[in-house]
């Protein structure tokens, strides 16, 4: 905000300017009255003449020109500039987040605050200007010219104000939790809707459309009560302020009337004091119509700033420096992460990988295999223990640095809603068009890229994906992510059951292209598939978040234990999951 200083200043100095400017007007307007009534039209005019023709220039040509100026500076700098800057910071502090935070909320919800808040802090800003600056100005001038006239017409001015700030007050402490309420119901519409549309293939597959709409509905139902309960707060202030205004007019337009018919108001007092309260009529509805929209945006802004606006709890350190990786040996010392529940993750885990060395992770579901994974890659702060890398404490270097030398290829590998170039490209954006082609027959992804076609006529490198690559086959996706991670060509390569989405032909070819890439790097592989492991110079078997058994595929297949046991079952197939040790 400090941007802006400036320009608020500007703006509230302008329209405070504007009220006044109106607020002189009808003071001129009384005087007028009491200069016609004077005299003869001719005695009149040479009098004041010159006067009147100032004020005709003034109001034709002072008075648009601050007037332009302020709603240019709302509607032209304040309103597009400062909703951008909001919203850019925001994605930027967003994108910072760990991706536990992102775990834990819909990412369509996430998204809609970030669309929702800029605009409503715009709001509330322009609101501020063009209402409150605005409306505090009218008060103190309307108050000082009745005072001017006759310090007794002032007396029901008072009452009115009084009367109104009560009303404005009883309609604040409502309409900002009612307007807070309908901003998180219609969140909570867009998380479900934006939830059903991302797994539409589950949705038709287990043809539960009945379901999903009334998952939906029952969110919009409610946000159809909240914003009724919100309304019907509206329409009590309004009658409210109908009687309110009433006795203002009333009051003020009838003593000066008595006033004057007590030979102490000129016929123009009674003209301007009667136009002043009509212009405040018509002004206080606005007034409170805009302070609640003020309110209702600060309540979209406060619920916007609950998501985009929480402290980044995974952060660099202030002296953290670049991982420098010469070796590639990775070193877990007495680990432990349970993701605050006391259960599940790793247990006290100590292993080493040595420089080049490639292991093979295996283990029931829930034994830890990807917790490892996402602290290795510190999406996750290990609770206790620490991780090094070439001996150098991961939590102590940046982020960035530590990723860039990590090359992952995961079970369901997402791809960007973008072309397949850029998908590509995401690993090494700086690289060749001849390196990315090369990297695409390395994961024999070239030959059906080239056949690719989106419905815009985009082909080949070109097409799109779709959103997180529908539009490609389960192999064809998995291909391209393969592709990415060839391009990226870190030295420490982590694949999560890499080529789980491929039929058996495509798994043989794309597992000679991994070994290939394999070499003189840094290897963690995960698969339940054993088959894929039995080249890998050791094999790490996890169970409840521990080393229970550890070594090559024959050693382990002689020690009889938890993974001979899991090999008996494969027959080339896949560890039986929900198995418990016997």
């Amino acid at each position: 905000m400090q941007a802006f200083r400036g320009v608020f200043i500007v703006t509230a100095a302008l329209k405070m300017m504007v009220a006044v400017t109106e607020i002189l007007l009808i003071w001129y307007v009384g005087r007028i009255v009491d200069l016609l009534a004077k005299g003869q039209p001719d005695q009149v005019w040479d009098a004041v003449g010159a006067e009147m023709i100032a004020a005709g220039l003034f109001v034709l040509i002072v008075r648009p020109v601050v007037s332009g100026i302020d709603v240019a500076l709302l509607h032209n700098t304040i309103l597009p500039n400062l909703g951008t800057m909001i919203r850019w910071r925001a994605h930027r502090h967003i994108l910072r987040q760990p991706v536990g935070w992102f775990e834990n909320d819909f990412a369509g919800r996430i998204a809609n605050r970030l669309v929702q808040t800029p605009p409503a802090a715009g709001d509330a800003a322009f609101q501020v200007f063009d209402a409150v600056a605005f409306s505090v100005t009218t008060l103190i001038g309307a108050t000082a010219m009745l005072s001017g006239f006759d310090l007794r017409l002032t007396i029901p001015m008072a009452i009115w104000v009084l009367g109104y700030l009560s009303l404005m007050r009883w309609t604040l402490r409502r309409a900002g939790p009612a307007a807070q309420a309908s901003s998180d119901a219609r969140s909570v519409i867009t998380g479900r809707v934006v939830d059903s549309y991302s797994n539409i293939h589950s949705v038709k597959l287990f043809a539960h459309h009945a379901r999903e709409i009334d998952y939906a509905y029952e969110a919009i139902e409610t946000a159809r009560q909240t914003f009724q309960k919100e309304m019907r707060i509206i329409t009590r202030m309004d009658i409210a302020l109908t009687f309110l205004n009433g006795f203002l007019i009333v009051a003020v337009t009838g003593l000066a009337v008595w006033l004057w018919y007590q030979g102490q108001a000129t016929p123009g007092m009674v003209a301007a004091a009667s136009a002043l309260v009509l212009r405040l009529n018509n002004m206080t509805y606005w007034i409170m119509w805009a302070t609640t929209n003020l309110v209702q945006s600060l309540g979209v802004v406060a619920e916007g700033m609950q998501t985009i606006a929480q402290p980044v709890t995974l952060i660099d350190r202030p002296d953290a420096k670049a991982l420098v990786l010469d070796k590639g040996k990775i070193e877990l010392q007495n680990v432990s992460h349970h993701y605050g529940k006391g259960y599940g993750g790793l247990a006290d885990l100590s292993l080493v990988v040595n420089p080049g060395e490639k292991i093979g992770v295996v283990g029931r579901s829930g034994a830890g295999k990807s917790t490892l994974v996402k602290l290795i890659l510190r999406f996750y702060d290990t609770e206790s223990g620490k991780i090094l890398i070439d001996d150098q404490d991961i939590a102590l270097v940046t982020q960035d640095s530590l990723r860039h030398v990590i090359g992952m290829v995961q079970q369901d590998s997402s791809l960007l809603h973008r072309s397949v170039r850029d998908n590509i490209l995401y690993g090494r954006p700086e690289a060749t068009e001849e390196d990315m082609i090369a990297a695409a027959k390395r994961a024999e992804a070239h030959e059906f890229i080239l056949t690719l076609e989106d419905p815009q006529g985009r082909k080949g490198y070109e097409a799109h994906v779709g959103e997180r690559g529908v539009k490609l086959s389960g192999g064809q996706r998995q291909r391209v992510a393969l592709a990415r991670v060839i391009l990226k060509d870190a030295p420490i390569l982590i694949l999560d059951e890499a080529t789980s989405a491929l039929d058996s032909e495509a798994e043989a070819a794309i597992q000679q292209a991994l070994y290939g890439v394999m070499q003189g790097k840094t290897v963690i592989a995960i698969a339940h598939r054993l088959s894929t492991l039995s080249e890998m110079d050791r094999i790490i078997v996890l169970d409840e978040g521990r080393v229970v058994e550890q070594g090559s595929h024959n050693a382990l297949l002689l020690q009889n234990g938890l993974y001979a046991k899991f090999w008996s079952r494969q027959s080339g197939g896949f560890i039986g999951l929900e198995d418990k040790a016997e």
